[in-house]
């Protein structure tokens, strides 16, 4: 059911081309919010700017967020062209399955820069933005970033860091009006999880704990939720990691 909880507002949603970021962005708009779509797909935001409708609007601007330079870059450019900052979405990601000994620095350094590094430096970038707005930020995390999986040591990593991220953030601005928290799903039905393809020769058993049993969400599960904890529905919801795992990492 679609409110007006973001009239006005400007969110700025990375990864917005595919997945979750689409679906956070679609929703967004429908709640009034002007979206300042960020993602490495061209093909993905076309596609977004021509299907999403609403009370809002979509903006869109490519960039490859591994590069700092381009974090600081689509910050600087939603604000010159929206106005202002109200919202940080850090949704985009990658994932890789992978045996330790496999793991190329290539590998790892593209896991890292994208999952880890993209999130650190937009949200240094936009955090002078948000707290003209009194705005917050909503990283997604992941439940790999709460607990060991085998066979993704540098996605796991790069989860977890988000998490202490979102945490240190939060104490570092708990005094201000600036909101911060993360989203820990699992598996979630979208093109990332279709995509990712499972190293050859691992132990299954290994895997089990964190396959679940209760299957998977959806995309717009994620985005109803990203929507609540970005709104001014809960102005002490600061810090928190929020599981959206189907009770994976609840035992």
């Amino acid at each position: 059911m679609s409110t007006e909880r973001f009239v006005g507002k400007v969110a700025l949603i990375t990864g917005a081309g595919s997945g979750i970021g689409r679906a956070v962005a679609g929703r967004l708009v429908d709640e009034g919010a002007t979206v300042f779509a960020v993602d490495i797909s061209a093909d993905g935001l076309a596609a977004l700017a021509d299907e999403v409708s609403g009370p809002g609007a979509v903006l869109t601007h490519r960039a490859d967020l591994s590069e700092p330079s381009a974090c600081a870059g689509a910050v600087a450019e939603c604000v010159d062209r929206a106005g202002r900052l109200d919202v940080l979405g850090n949704i985009a990601g990658i994932a890789a399955s992978s045996h330790l000994a496999d793991v190329t620095v290539e590998q790892y350094r593209r896991i890292m820069a994208i999952n880890t590094d993209a999130c650190f430096f937009m949200c240094q970038a936009a955090v002078p933005h948000l707290l003209e707005t009194g705005g917050n930020i909503v990283n997604l995390a992941s439940n790999a970033g709460l607990m060991g999986q085998a066979y993704t040591v540098a996605y796991c990593m790069s989860k977890g860091a988000v998490i202490q991220l979102t945490r240190s953030l939060a104490m570092e601005f708990v005094r201000t009006d600036l909101r911060v928290n993360a989203i820990a799903p699992a598996a979630v039905n979208t093109p990332l999880l279709h995509n990712f393809e499972i190293a050859d020769g691992v132990d299954v058993e290994l895997m089990k704990p964190y396959m679940g049993f209760r299957g998977m969400a959806e995309a717009d599960e994620l985005a109803r939720l990203f929507a609540f904890v970005a709104s001014d529905e809960v102005p002490n919801m600061h810090g928190a990691v929020i599981s959206v795992d189907n009770g994976i990492t609840a035992g």
